[in-house]
């Protein structure tokens, strides 16, 4: 089965003949979209959206939709919504490491109902637990939440930290760069490395566009200059050089959705990317279920004869889900700088963050 080494190569000489419809290098499976928490800067989903949640599969269900999945992929992100709200989530995702053989499997949370499913985290390859600040008042508030489960959350970071060598994994903790939280970023680094976790950083998004309070920040742009200047150094910053220079100066770059492809809890694919898909436009949407096809070729088969190709200039998105895999399919050097450095080697450069 296709891995996610093979597709970069492939996808190389796929840009050479002027194709974009690329091979993925990592598939985001939504097992739910319903949410425990009310993020404030959550565009999609929150226990506030949740009466108009999308239908979710079973377990065994989920599993056919992962089959194939796995026709064109070796490399998964289960998300949501809150993924562990999903009453079948352990199954799935030991079943999909399992059964399937995926050789990487990533499982965002926002860490509140980690400590109920010990039974997952031998399958996982990554868990990422969102983290914007240190300050339990200031977090309670991003999460709309109570005092007492900013307090478990906490508390589950720091337990899973300690319990990555003998499960396996690597936690990554997710920093959302917001107006309000860019002076607590460099405390979530620090934490990182006494916890020895690794540290993604992405601006908060409006309309898949940056903050525009972050677009005219010097505090910002000095922010991601620093975190370059500590990645270079050996900090624990994930998230290749690529695409913190793109988060510096907010560079229009080439966007291959398809190299990242999301499938939604109904088992839907979404064509070519969430954003042009909630568009409403004639270029995206959603073309097939993956319920009812063979492979992944033939579901992107499908959508290419319904939709066409993605668009060839797209620049809406700097959310490290969307634009760290196009950087990096287009600069094979940055890649190859990104392997030599050991953290990105750790968490592998493709994590993505929630999108």
């Amino acid at each position: 089965m296709p891995t996610a080494l093979a597709n970069y190569a492939l996808n190389l000489f796929t840009l050479l003949r002027g194709d974009n419809v690329l091979r993925p290098l990592i598939a985001t499976y939504y097992a739910t979209t319903h949410c425990n928490l009310n993020c404030a800067y959550c565009e999609y989903f929150g226990a506030r959206r949740n009466a108009a949640a999308e239908a979710q599969l079973d377990a065994d269900d989920a599993l056919r939709v992962l089959r194939v999945v796995r026709s064109g992929v070796d490399r998964l992100i289960v998300t949501g919504g809150e993924p562990l709200l999903h009453p079948g989530i352990d199954d799935i995702i030991l079943r999909a490491g399992r059964e399937l053989r995926f050789n990487q499997i990533t499982l965002l949370t926002n860490g509140s109902l980690l400590h109920q499913h010990d039974a997952l985290l031998p399958a996982l390859d990554r868990l990422v637990i969102s983290l914007d600040t240190l300050d339990a008042e200031a977090w309670r508030g991003v999460l709309n939440t109570s005092s007492s489960t900013v307090a478990g959350i906490f508390e589950n970071i720091r337990r899973y930290a300690a319990q990555q060598r003998r499960f396996g994994y690597r936690l990554i903790v997710n920093c959302v760069l917001t107006p309000s939280t860019l002076d607590a970023a460099l405390d979530v680094l620090a934490f990182c490395e006494g916890e020895r976790l690794l540290a993604s950083f992405s601006p908060q998004a409006v309309n898949n566009w940056p903050h525009y309070d972050l677009l005219i920040s010097e505090k910002y742009r000095s922010l991601i200059e620093t975190l370059i200047d500590r990645k270079r150094r050996g900090a624990p910053v994930l998230g290749s050089f690529a695409y913190f220079e793109s988060l510096r100066t907010f560079t229009p770059y080439a966007c291959y959705p398809l190299l990242v492809p999301r499938i939604m809890p109904d088992g839907d694919l979404v064509y070519p990317c969430r954003p042009i898909e909630r568009g409403g436009t004639e270029r995206g949407g959603r073309p097939c279920n993956l319920l009812d096809v063979t492979s992944w070729r033939e579901a992107i088969d499908r959508a290419r004869a319904q939709f066409g190709a993605p668009p060839e200039t797209c620049a809406s998105c700097f959310q490290q889900c969307f634009a760290e895999a196009s950087l990096l399919q287009a600069q094979p050097l940055a890649l190859l700088r990104e392997l030599a450095y050991a953290p990105s080697r750790q968490g592998s450069v493709w994590t993505h963050a929630p999108g």
